[in-house]
């Protein structure tokens, strides 16, 4: 039972606070009477306690006698008590209104797109942020092998590789957020044909330079070196920004040439360096973290090269970023020289056991080996998609984000722009998720309580990223198509089909009905579609690293890089005849059937297995 004094001891923190908030007029939203009917009677309040303190000390054992008394003090007291605390804000309404401004806040913020992207980016971003956390919690907490430190040698070579890789990765970032206006800048003379129609053939031009003579230099690589064959690239890569100075056609044509065959260098050369090296060091089972770290990196290089080329393009034009990338190319090619060994791929075997790697040769072990071909379809089916994504996003985001955006405008003649440079960056930290994703659920530290593995094989995991990948791309194919495509109307009116898929038609229908269901369907579809991007490059650089063979490295991953840019520039010629819908719907059957690929190669590989068991046995 509390006494009159422990009552004191409790109430005089708030008598004291209910004081000072009457005291202090600059700080309080009370009328100065207000102030005065507070300050009273929290007088009261404190001299009625000391009185009934003090009468409570001279009655001492007669208390039982005036227990009436002490009543009708103590039902005054709660009376004064109350009348205290109605002057004083509930804590409800302190949160309501907490809540009522951050909802005000949020609701302000989203009413512009660049507002909104930026919340978009902000979550991913956390998001990541908390997986990473998540992650090392449990590598501190005792999954890694008997914690064990990274091997030195692993150390080493992911520093002498990441740092090149990084570096060629900011070059090329630089020259993609000004490719259009670099171009569309420039004056032709007596050129027939407008500005997009030449941007167009000289886009082209790339795509066709990577096509043709890919194989050829990859060859190349493979025969006289891979950290050469970096060293090419930033020198080729190096005279096409160059050549974005002058307004030549035939130069600027020239350059494009040069840039195509310095990224089918970029895409096979360092790979191949570090596939090489790794193996010479033993530590080829460390691929699949690299890879992982390579990507992870890639994103936040992605992101900081479009503030970068931002800032040059402000101080020197559309070729400032060209003229910034060289810089780098310079400083990657300067450290691959100084920290890289040279390695060459292993002699294929002729007569004499020391012939280099050929095309026909290359092409004969794709043949013969239908796991090679099963990655490598992957792999110039998934970039294709990429690719035609890449050229098809902007028009339909900003449609969807128009629509949806009108209403917040002041005026209906108000146009609604689309904040492309932060859409860009919600797809990088899309692919730095992704990246995250596959590191922790592939990572060869992940053990039981009991020392077994639980990492998800490279080979399972491509099944659900590329499934992934094709649901996402169907899913945004669907939300802006005005109408059903001819497969999907046939395979719905099959009678099987159209049983299990009725349930499901209404809410399809529903979920792009209004302008604000269609622009977060199809967001969320394309950001899941990025994070499968970068689950993409660390898995299909490990399947890479286990199947293509160390010989013909460069050469096959190049040959299938023409179906790739074959496909990629087919659907650009005709992407009028096609449309949006048609070019999204032709990447999410590419997709599709990389799936069916992944489905193969995980039969072959645990079949292979399966066969090992029992012959071991």
């Amino acid at each position: 039972m509390k006494t009159p004094s422990m009552s004191i001891v409790l109430l005089n923190p708030l008598l004291t606070v209910t004081h000072a908030l009457a005291s202090s007029s600059s700080t309080s939203h009370l009328s100065h009477r207000h102030h005065a009917n507070l300050h009273q009677r929290s007088s009261n309040l404190k001299a009625s306690f000391h009185r009934h303190h003090v009468n409570h000390l001279r009655e001492g054992g007669r208390h039982h006698h005036h227990h009436h008394h002490h009543q009708s003090s103590n039902t005054q007291l709660n009376l004064q008590l109350s009348g205290v605390l109605e002057l004083i804000p509930r804590g409800g309404a302190v949160e309501s209104a907490a809540t009522v401004g951050l909802g005000s806040k949020l609701a302000a913020l989203t009413s512009t797109p660049n507002g909104s992207f930026n919340l978009a980016l902000g979550v991913l971003a956390a998001t990541t942020a908390g997986l990473k956390v998540y992650g090392r919690s449990i590598g501190e907490g005792g999954s890694d092998v008997n914690g064990a430190k990274k091997n030195p040698k692993v150390k080493s070579l992911q520093i002498r590789f990441l740092a090149v890789f990084w570096l060629l990765r900011m070059a090329d970032w630089l020259q993609g957020p000004y490719f259009y206006q670099v171009y569309a800048s420039k004056q032709f003379g007596a050129a027939a044909g407008s500005a997009m129609t030449w941007v167009s053939r000289l886009f082209l031009t790339g795509f066709a330079s990577t096509a043709l003579f890919g194989p050829l230099v990859g060859r190349l690589c493979d025969s006289y070196g891979r950290k050469a064959g970096t060293l090419a690239f930033t020198l080729l890569y190096s005279l096409g920004a160059y050549s974005t100075k002058s307004n030549l056609l035939g130069v600027l044509l020239a350059g494009r040439v040069l840039g195509g065959i310095g990224t089918s260098l970029l895409f096979s050369a360092p790979e191949a360096w570090l596939v090489g090296e790794a193996g010479r060091e033993g530590v080829e089972s460390s691929l699949g973290e690299t890879f992982g770290l390579a990507y992870a990196g890639d994103s936040i290089v992605a992101i900081l090269a479009g503030q970068i080329a931002g800032l040059a393009a402000s101080q020197r034009g559309p070729t400032g970023p060209f003229e910034v990338s060289v810089g780098f190319l310079i400083l990657g090619g300067l450290l691959s020289s100084l920290m890289w060994k040279e390695n060459v791929a292993s002699k294929s075997g002729g007569d004499d056991g020391k012939s280099n790697p050929t095309i026909r040769d290359a092409v004969k072990v794709v043949k013969d080996d239908p796991k090679i071909m099963l990655v490598g379809a992957m792999q110039a089916l998934f970039e294709s998609a990429m690719y035609i994504f890449v050229l098809n996003w902007p028009p339909v985001v900003s449609k969807a984000v128009g629509s949806y955006f009108a209403k917040f405008a002041k005026d209906s003649s108000t146009v609604v722009g689309t904040p492309y440079g932060t859409v860009f960056s919600c797809f990088m930290a899309c692919c730095l998720l992704g990246s995250t994703v596959f590191g922790q659920l592939t990572s060869s530290r992940r053990v039981d309580k009991d020392g077994k593995s639980t990492s998800v094989s490279t080979e399972n995991f491509a099944v659900g990223m590329l499934g992934l990948a094709a649901l996402a791309m169907g899913t945004a194919t669907m939300a802006i198509s005005t109408t059903t495509p001819k497969i999907v109307s046939v395979l719905t009116s099959l009678p099987v089909i159209s049983t299990i898929l009725s349930p499901i038609k209404p809410l399809a229908s529903g979920l792009a009905s209004t302008p604000g269901s269609l622009l977060a369907v199809l967001m969320l579809s394309l950001f899941l579609f990025e994070s499968c991007v970068g689950m993409y490059f660390p898995t299909i650089g490990t399947l890479r690293s286990k199947y293509f063979p160390d010989s013909h490295r460069s050469v096959v991953m190049n040959l299938f890089g023409i179906p790739l840019n074959a496909l990629v520039v087919t659907v650009f010629l005709n992407i009028e005849r096609l449309g949006v819908e048609g070019a999204l719907g032709l990447s999410t059957t590419a997709l599709a059937v990389a799936t069916g690929c992944a489905f193969k190669l995980k039969g072959l590989v645990n079949g292979g297995d399966a066969k090992n068991k029992c012959e071991s046995k």
